[in-house]
């Protein structure tokens, strides 16, 4: 006998309908399919008050209003799973949510046939988040590789970012509320429907552990009207963002080191993690070193900082670690900006190299500048020559100044839009042409190339020769290539770095 289908309606008029079997319960909600499983209804347990109700309904409607109708906003569909209606039955207040993209669901399971019984749940982040649910329990067919974790952060970077820029703050922002897919590199918020909207409605809860801010932790014992009582805030979700972006490539939390501050546990915790917190990685405090002897085999060697620190990720992160770890620790106001993770995670996608090593778990690693790289992760030389590409860009006519952006070429990587005008940036906002690759990289020959696709005014400045489309430019050291002559056009400077 097949479930029993129940028809109602929403709050704004529409039909709603759902399967009467409880697909899922969270802290908070029953949840049930829709009858072709297109969308969810989760009904809350609890009865909500007036406050509550006004909130869900500020986020169905104004408040998802400006996140998705604003420019760009079909880009953003993907990375949310935003409540769309509100729905009462039985006494219960619910809500309508789109149902989770496909490839957010385990595949493959865990390892040993499955013995956790994952294949099928969602991708929660924590399953990715540290080497040892990593190394114990994943599938290599489930892990993806370092590039694709990259993308997962800028995806949630971007996502946060929207939230913040419309007044928004998730308040619960952690890897049980962010599905990620590193198979794809793909990532969605979920649990919007605690959405911190400052001087209207105050946090439901104070967050997950490992995410909480510290000023949250260390004033929680205040009464709720105090106004030294620290709640949920965007300056919070940034805290939160950045603890995520350690952990989804480095596999380690950044706060947990070796320092005891009490022999009870519970105080020991709320002090680590609040008043006393303290990078791991603190270059003049090393109090709060890991102790590696106490790690276990599956964690290493990623646990372990003094194997891999978190100067693997570049430049440009290492110095939005800093920031957000030691100076924004405990000064809120110093922490970056969703934005400005975004913007150092896609300059770090440009300073990629894969590595040779074809057994290598990461597959790929951030060139270190030095003259003979190699790879952090597995230790293997890079071998042969590898062109680095400066980047300068014209703010006056016949006058380029350097941009602090590299990029790094291997064999068939593309070069776009953003590469060739300072005025262009990878975000939302970009056209469809504008996604379009316009030239690529290969090596032929024993010759590095660069290959014209769309560029009209490519030309090899050191020969003084225009590169008209479906011709090559040979990359050698020292050689200037102009991209573009339009205000914001790059001029590229090439670098060979020889092993």
């Amino acid at each position: 006998m097949s479930d029993k289908i129940i028809t109602i309606k929403a709050t704004d008029g529409s039909t709603v309908q759902f399967v009467d079997k409880i697909i899922g319960s969270g802290g908070m909600k029953d949840v049930y399919f829709s009858p072709d499983k297109s969308y969810v209804v989760g009904f809350f347990r609890d009865k909500q008050d007036f406050n509550a109700k006004d909130r869900l309904q500020n986020i169905t409607g104004i408040y998802r209003e400006r996140i998705f109708q604003q420019e760009g906003g079909d880009y953003w569909q993907d990375l949310y799973c935003w409540p769309t209606k509100i729905v009462e039955h039985n006494g219960k207040l619910g809500l309508v949510c789109p149902t989770y993209q496909p490839c957010f669901f385990f595949k493959y399971g865990s390892v040993n046939n499955d013995f956790l019984g994952i294949k099928g749940r969602e991708k929660e982040g924590k399953w990715f988040a540290s080497a040892k649910n990593q190394n114990r329990f994943l599938t290599p067919e489930e892990r993806g590789d370092w590039f694709k974790y990259l993308q997962i952060c800028i995806r949630i970077s971007r996502a946060v970012k929207r939230m913040h820029s419309a007044g928004l703050a998730h308040s619960d922002l952690s890897y049980k509320n962010v599905l990620v897919d590193p198979t794809s590199g793909r990532a969605a918020i979920i649990d919007i429907d605690g959405l911190v909207v400052p001087g209207k409605f105050p946090p439901d809860v104070l967050g997950t552990p490992d995410f909480i801010a510290p000023e949250v932790i260390a004033t929680k014992h205040l009464k709720i009207d105090d106004p030294n009582r620290k709640l949920p805030s965007i300056t919070t979700d940034r805290h939160a963002l950045a603890v995520m972006v350690y952990m989804y490539l480095l596999y380690r939390h950044p706060l947990r080191g070796g320092k005891v501050h009490d022999l009870d546990s519970g105080k020991d915790e709320e002090l680590s993690m609040g008043e006393k917190a303290l990078f791991i990685e603190h270059p003049t405090d090393d109090s709060n070193r890991v102790k590696s002897a106490q790690l276990q085999a599956s964690q290493l060697p990623q646990a372990d900082p003094t194997k891999i620190p978190y100067t693997v990720c570049g430049p440009y992160l290492k110095e939005l670690f800093d920031r957000a770890f030691i100076d924004g620790l405990h000064n809120p106001q110093a922490r970056p900006t969703a934005n400005e993770w975004e913007d150092a995670l896609l300059k770090t996608v440009d300073l990629l190299q894969p590595c040779q090593n074809s057994k290598c778990w990461h597959k790929w690693f951030v060139f270190d500048n030095s003259r003979k790289p190699k790879c952090p992760f597995c230790g293997t030389d890079y071998k042969g020559q590898l062109p680095v590409l400066n980047l300068y860009s014209s703010r006056h006519e016949g006058t380029f100044t350097p941009d602090n952006y590299r990029l790094m070429v291997y064999n068939n990587q593309y070069l776009y839009m953003w590469h060739v005008n300072r005025n262009i940036w990878p975000n939302e906002k970009l056209t469809d042409d504008q996604k379009k690759p316009v030239a690529y990289f290969v090596f032929h020959q024993n010759k590095w190339l660069l290959i014209n696709q769309r560029l009209n005014d490519l030309e090899d400045k050191t020969e003084g020769k225009k590169i008209d489309i479906g011709e090559a430019v040979e990359l050698t050291d020292n050689k200037q290539i102009l991209l573009s002559k339009e205000n914001g056009g790059r001029l590229i400077v090439v670098q060979m770095v020889n092993n």
